[in-house]
């Protein structure tokens, strides 16, 4: 499936597909290659695939020849989780180093660029993946990962990759880049912009000071990480992302409505979200 396809997401059967047992036996003898093995995501990826009982091979920096050759032997799936400032370099090198048959794969939060990327690069088979949950998250069964296959992959590549998440017992579900895009514009970049916005909006006002209430620390605890921490990362992700500025827009098209005082017409729809 293209990644630029009109082709509906698929949703595997329940959304959970074999159980992780089952899953983990059918890459039996297959090597899984996670480049960047000692980054937040590269490191839970490589715990959680060996706790699985699969074989499990890590790299990261330097990527020289003599750590990439014996790596990128006979890997059946290799799984880039590295920066996106440098995602193209660290394909291309290890891409110099991999079997034919090798599945090239990725976790990155936005999913049209980097496939492209992959797929300009290697001319086997590309899937893209991004799950949905962070390195710190409890292990439990369920979480979910989008996978988004790319124009050169195979069914049989597109369900290697899902059966490897499923063996972390994760749930996993199919889209195309750009509708992953969209939705992620939406949900996560979307939720970084508006309290950015916000709290950019009140900086430096120190006569509010007397005024916070229990309702505005909470969300001021809850952006903390995302604007100190992590600004820099989703800063990125928001310029990555092609559909960032069509989700301002719309936002900005709510906004306009509560300046035209017709709150009771937001109430309503936001009302959706906790529908019974």
């Amino acid at each position: 499936m293209s990644p630029d396809s009109s082709t509906a997401p698929r949703a595997d059967g329940d959304g959970t597909g074999p159980v992780p047992a089952k899953a983990a036996a059918s890459l039996r003898g297959r090597a899984v290659l996670v480049v960047g093995c000692r980054g937040r995501m590269g490191a839970m990826l490589c715990r959680r695939g060996k706790a699985a009982g699969l074989d499990m091979r890590g790299v990261d920096v330097p990527l020289t020849d003599a750590v990439l050759a014996p790596a990128c032997k006979d890997a059946a799936l290799v799984l880039l989780c590295v920066p996106a400032a440098v995602f193209a370099d660290v394909a291309a090198t290890v891409c110099a180093h991999l079997p034919a048959t090798a599945i090239l794969a990725d976790i990155t939060s936005v999913k049209v660029r980097p496939l492209q990327q992959m797929e300009a690069i290697w001319p086997g088979p590309v899937v893209g993946t991004h799950p949905l949950f962070g390195p710190a998250t409890p292990d439990e069964d369920g979480l979910p990962v989008t996978v988004t296959p790319g124009r050169t992959a195979r069914e049989e590549d597109t369900a290697l990759v899902e059966a490897f998440f499923r063996a972390l017992g994760c749930s996993t579900f199919r889209a195309t880049a750009d509708e992953h895009d969209r939705a992620m514009a939406r949900v996560q970049n979307m939720n970084f912009i508006t309290n950015l916005a916000y709290f950019a909006l009140l900086a430096g006002q120190e006569d509010l000071l007397p005024y916070i209430t229990p309702s505005f620390r909470r969300r001021l605890h809850a952006a903390e990480k995302m604007l100190t921490e992590d600004g820099t990362m989703f800063t990125g992700l928001f310029e990555a992302n092609p559909y960032s500025h069509e989700a301002v827009r719309q936002y900005r098209k709510m906004l306009n409505v509560a300046a035209a005082g017709d709150i009771e017409l937001l109430c309503r729809r936001a009302q959706w979200w906790w529908k019974k």
